[in-house]
């Protein structure tokens, strides 16, 4: 196995040398057949930090001051990752003074004369792909007072770029960084003077890979609700590029966008932002909705299962649940252990809420997010309900669901889901029912766990013999949102949870547990540091063949129906 992989890794290598050299005969693009628009979506507030000099990428704040981008010696891959894909243009264009302008064009040459002939870590075919998006959309932003020769190394370098990704976009990885590469070599033939004969072949294989890695109901292998939405992002400037050009866009690619629009509603939460699971975030602030506008698909009933999620809706409440194994495989690099995790959101306000991606914090908090402890949802003391193997980084063993249902009646929402997670080690088979009221007032939940077969009992005899009789420790946790203020109430029987819309919750239980409110951490991209918030945890042994947990989240009965929630969300 592992001479297999280093064959690979060698054979990448070669062909990406000779990718290189084949770009560096390209011949130069002779301008823009017309004049581009940009069309991603860049933060305001980040632009002015760059402009001042202060970097943060990947998690990592660096002072550049008056240097060059290039000039900062990288904490990380991530880092290195997200400079050469070039999105902190978004940002500059957001800003769009003569100072962000001035800092985008600089950072762009510095770049072309350090790396523009083929040389250093950008050039791999999904940020290759990524940098040509931001090239093409921020061109007049780039170009606009520079000279003949400066310009002439823009289309010099842009060309290479195209002619390497038109060689090596089959070496990125199937799905997003695909994809990636794939709307690049579009954006390239569509956008450049003389490299029109990239159109076509670039075109087949995008809609190819959109039948091989969007299924039929429009979810994608890796099962993050961010990504799938970068995904439908570069598919619908692909498409748009395309018709502004005169082009027929291809048939699948269309389909996909059809497929993927509906899927992504299903995992919006009533406050209009993504579910964050399995790795992903809420999202770039307007992203979904330029996405789902650009789509073009008219909105219909929302489905309430998509790509293994459960959407519980009721009133201004929305309940999204992890309702499948997390991926295996190449999908599962980045995978959580959050099988029959939920989030809550009321209006305008998240109230119950996973931690989230640890990508941008490190790797002792890139492992701690994909456990089972990160997420709203039962876990065995010190053991996740899919865990790492060997390698640290797919989840070898993962909890398969084995029974499911989901009911939508006139009086509310019924999920009931049970998954083996804990078979084999413990012999105890765990289950989440979840009811949604019709209003969205009140979510009722019963977490148990039950050893269902004679050999399931054996197995938990023998787990009770080993912890003599003390029984198997679980901790039943419900991570709340920063701006929840949360306090012991009832003399420590409920919890009283104020939003900052003025509504307030009321979290009580029964069952054989202690209750207890315990620091957590939110884990939010673009931020230096995970946000301190509070999770209500449950405590408890489980001492017999079945142990059942009831709980409740409800509004209480003076917070009116619907309140005028204006404010927007602080930072």
């Amino acid at each position: 196995m592992g001479s297999a992989g280093s064959t690979s890794k060698r054979f990448d290598r070669l062909a990406d040398r000779l990718a290189v050299l084949a770009a560096r005969r390209a011949r130069p693009a002779g301008g823009f057949v017309s004049q581009p628009e940009p069309r991603s979506i860049g933060h305001f507030a980040r632009g002015k930090q760059l402009v001042t000099g202060n970097v943060l990428l990947a998690g990592h704040l660096a002072e550049a001051g008056e240097a060059a981008l290039w000039d900062i010696a990288p904490p990380d891959a991530a880092f290195t990752a997200e400079a050469q894909g070039f999105g902190w243009l978004d940002d500059l264009a957001a800003l769009g003074t003569r100072e962000a302008q001035a800092r985008a064009q600089d950072w762009t040459w510095s770049w072309i004369a350090r790396y523009g002939t083929g040389k250093g870590p950008g050039w791999t075919p999904d940020l290759t792909g990524r940098r040509i998006i931001r090239w093409v959309h921020h061109a007049m932003l780039l170009l606009n007072g520079r000279d003949q020769a400066q310009s002439a190394a823009f289309y010099a370098a842009l060309s290479r770029q195209a002619t390497y990704l038109a060689k090596r976009w089959r070496g990125a990885a199937e799905g997003l960084p695909r994809f990636e590469a794939l709307t690049g070599l579009v954006y390239a033939g569509i956008s450049l003077i003389g490299m029109e004969a990239l159109v076509a072949p670039a075109s087949q294989a995008l809609a190819a890979a959109c039948e091989a890695d969007i299924d039929a109901e429009g979810g994608i292998p890796t099962r993050n609700p961010e990504e799938l939405l970068e995904v439908l992002t570069l598919l619908t400037w692909s498409a748009s590029a395309m018709s502004e050009a005169n082009m027929a866009v291809p048939p699948a690619l269309s389909a996909a966008i059809t497929r993927i629009a509906p899927a992504l509603r299903a995992l919006r939460h009533a406050d209009g932002e993504l579910a964050r699971f399995q790795g992903g975030d809420r999202a770039v602030e307007g992203r979904l909705d330029q996405a789902l506008a650009a789509a073009g698909v008219r909105a219909g009933a929302t489905p309430a299962i998509a790509m293994g999620y459960a959407r519980l809706h009721g009133g201004r409440t929305s309940v999204i649940v992890d309702a499948q194994a997390p991926p295996e495989g190449r999908a599962g690099l980045t995978a959580h252990a959050s099988t029959t995790a939920f989030e809550l959101t009321s209006g305008r306000r998240a109230l119950v809420v996973n931690c989230g991606s640890g990508q941008a914090f490190g790797a002792d908090w890139r492992r701690a997010a994909r456990a089972t402890a990160s997420h709203s949802a039962l876990g065995m003391e010190g053991v996740s309900s899919s865990r790492l193997g060997r390698s640290g980084d797919t989840l070898d063993h993962r909890a398969g669901i084995t029974a499911s249902r989901l009911t939508l009646g006139t009086e509310g929402s019924d999920l009931y889901l049970a998954h083996d997670g804990w078979l084999s080690s413990h012999g105890l088979t765990a289950s989440r029912s979840l009811t949604l009221a019709q209003d969205g007032r009140r979510l009722s939940g019963v977490d148990a766990l039950t050893a269902m077969t004679a050999e399931a009992r054996r197995r938990f005899e023998d787990v009770m013999t080993t912890t003599a009789m003390v029984g198997a420790g679980f901790a039943i946790r419900f991570h709340l949102h920063p701006e929840v203020d949360a306090s012991l109430d009832m003399g420590g029987l409920a919890v009283s949870l104020a939003l900052k819309s003025g509504e307030i919750w009321i979290f009580r239980f029964t069952g054989p547990v202690e209750l207890g409110l315990e620091p957590s951490a939110y884990l939010e991209g673009g931020r230096l540091n995970p946000r301190p918030c509070t999770q209500i945890v449950l405590r408890g042994e489980a001492r017999s063949f079945e142990t059942r947990i009831g709980w409740t989240l409800a509004k209480a009965k003076d917070t009116p129906l619907a309140i005028r929630d204006l404010e927007g969300v602080d930072p």
